[in-house]
């Protein structure tokens, strides 16, 4: 079985009650955070091993070294291939620092974007920016629909059939011609 089927197994199980669960994720959170202050330490340092290899190397087991890449593996310059690991599969560590920084943001993960390396990696006006982006990235905008007998959105101060209504019917009625003498 694949780790990452294994890692699965163990961190999502249904079957186990919200106690045992909570004190696993709880467990896991406190290892990533030490992960990513190390990784974080030294951002162009080019970490690569084994699955095995880099487990030992911050002090994991292989499970929360499973989880770990599963969870980094979108910020990754190259992804690995997190389906098929198993503990001898070379692996890379090599992450993109906005990607990474946003996903965190993404994933409301205050605990490691608010990360004191974060310092020396991007100034504070760069780590807001960032933020701002990734948030912004998430905002959906509804769009009004404009009923026909509407004040006309331009603000012409015509319904919106005597104004823009016409004009969009008639772009569309010159695309369907031009369509048909294709």
């Amino acid at each position: 079985m694949a780790l990452l089927d294994e890692w699965k197994k163990l961190a999502y199980d249904e079957t186990k009650d919200r106690n045992t669960l909570k004190k696993i994720w709880d467990e896991y959170f406190v290892k990533e955070k030490e992960t990513y202050e190390k990784l974080l330490a030294a951002p162009d340092e080019k970490v690569t091993g084994t699955v095995k290899e880099l487990a030992d190397r911050f002090e994991l087991t292989l499970m929360e070294m499973t989880g770990f890449l599963d969870g980094i593996n979108d910020s990754l310059k190259a992804p690995n291939p997190i389906d098929t690991m198993e503990e001898d599969t070379e692996v890379s560590l090599e992450f993109d620092k906005e990607r990474l920084y946003k996903n965190m943001v993404r994933a409301e993960a205050d605990w490691l974007y608010g990360l004191p390396q974060w310092d020396d990696i991007f100034d504070e006006e760069k780590r807001k920016e960032l933020y701002k982006e990734e948030k912004a990235s998430r905002t959906y905008h509804k769009t009004i629909k404009v009923g026909r007998n509407d004040p006309c959105p331009c603000g012409s101060g015509k319904k919106y059939k005597q104004c823009c209504m016409k004009k969009d019917q008639q772009k569309e009625r010159e695309a369907l011609a031009e369509l048909q003498q294709i």
